[in-house]
């Protein structure tokens, strides 16, 4: 028999004890993997943020607007290669409950700044042609159903139309897609100028700059050059680049990330535990068989190979049945959320840790019941009741 047979035959030879390992181990892997790809994708903002892209808003807040005469005055700086602009409109459509994130923006800037937003010539052109048009991430779309050409009514809970009401008719001229599957995508974007002639308040102000730096390199001396330009001017600015302005936004809800590594942490801390005391038992019920295996010559190194060998196996199997159930339930998630989680998937990264995980669990847990394996003592061995 090879050795590969002797650790298949041990791990299944108290079957009930194996499979409620197996469980355990599964549940795991099956949190992590569901948690794991929550993580990325919450911090998928700072993860795909791009090198050469800052954010400038007002020193108080970010919520606070800034006149809009300050973007030509930031492109004249040295190291901008575009300076685009946008603003909150707070948009919904039909119900309250159907909130939108629905941004004014100069539309041909604004695609310029993020080109991982995918969009078709045709398209493309049609939106930068018709100034009461606007285009929606393609998870929007899906859930409400709209198609190319159809004419939406928006709603703000912001602002007023200076036609009466609060509603806006806006004509879909384009979907949008992401480059990658974490990119997000889950809003809509119409044109500033006819945002800025139809607000009864507000005109000419913009919330927040996006800025292109020429490089990564020299995106410290932009940011001090922005903000230089408007200190002490009565909209002061603070600019940072697109990661800092994702971590710190993120921040301010409080640290998601943390409590899900801890919890993550605190299951695989539970299975280590549960499978490395559970394997100390094993080894102690076959000291004699060890004994044996030894007397027959079987050199400690290998015994050491056929218990680590088997908590390996014990853990790889039921990882990797865990991690199959969590990419299933990941898949429903994502598709029956999408316009809520647009981009949860699992990604390679997530699914490559948890093979590390499973890895290192493995030999951690079998490091301590092989080594007194290796170290059995033949004549007391033979000697136990």
């Amino acid at each position: 028999m090879t050795d590969f047979g002797l650790i298949r035959h041990n791990l299944f030879r108290k079957t009930l004890r194996t499979i409620l390992m197996l469980v355990a181990i599964m549940i795991a892997f099956l949190v992590y993997g569901l948690l794991g790809s929550f993580d990325k994708l919450w911090n998928s903002g700072e993860d795909l943020a791009a090198a050469d892209r800052l954010i400038t808003v007002n020193r108080i807040n970010f919520t606070v607007s800034m006149p809009y005469a300050y973007i030509n005055r930031v492109r004249a700086l040295e190291g901008v290669k575009n300076a685009t602009w946008a603003n909150w409109f707070g948009g919904y459509y039909q119900e309250g409950r159907n909130q939108i994130q629905t941004f004014a923006v100069d539309p041909e800037t604004y695609l310029e700044a993020y080109p991982e937003l995918l969009l078709p010539d045709d398209q493309r052109a049609d939106f930068l042609n018709d100034r009461s048009s606007i285009i929606v991430g393609e998870p929007i779309a899906n859930q409400f159903g709209w198609e190319l050409g159809q004419t939406i009514p928006l709603k703000s809970n912001i602002f007023s139309n200076v036609d009466g009401g609060d509603t806006w008719q806006f004509r879909i001229a384009g979907i949008f897609t992401g480059e990658e599957a974490q990119t997000q995508t889950n809003y809509a974007v119409f044109h500033w100028e006819n945002f800025n002639e139809s607000i009864t308040f507000g005109q000419d102000l913009i919330g927040w700059m996006i800025i292109n730096t020429t490089s990564p390199d020299v995106n410290d001396q932009v940011a001090t050059s922005v903000d230089e330009q408007f200190a002490n001017s009565s909209a002061e600015t603070e600019t940072s680049t697109e990661a800092a302005f994702s971590k710190a936004f993120i921040a301010q809800i409080g640290n998601i990330s943390l409590m899900v590594r801890s919890i993550m942490a605190a299951g695989f801390l539970t299975i280590l535990m549960i499978v490395g005391t559970t394997m100390v038992m094993t080894i102690r019920e076959r000291t004699k068989e060890i004994a044996v295996l030894k007397t027959i010559g079987f050199a400690p190194a290998r015994i050491f190979r056929l218990v680590v060998g088997e908590t390996l196996l014990l853990v790889v199997i039921g990882g990797v049945i865990g991690l199959g159930f969590s990419w299933l339930f990941v898949k429903g998630l994502g598709a029956s959320m999408e316009a809520f989680l647009p981009g949860y998937v699992m990604t390679w990264d997530v699914a490559l840790a948890a093979v590390a995980i499973m890895i290192g669990l493995g030999l951690v847990t079998g490091f301590f019941p092989a080594f007194n394996a290796m170290r059995t003592n033949i004549a007391e061995a033979m000697g136990k009741e």
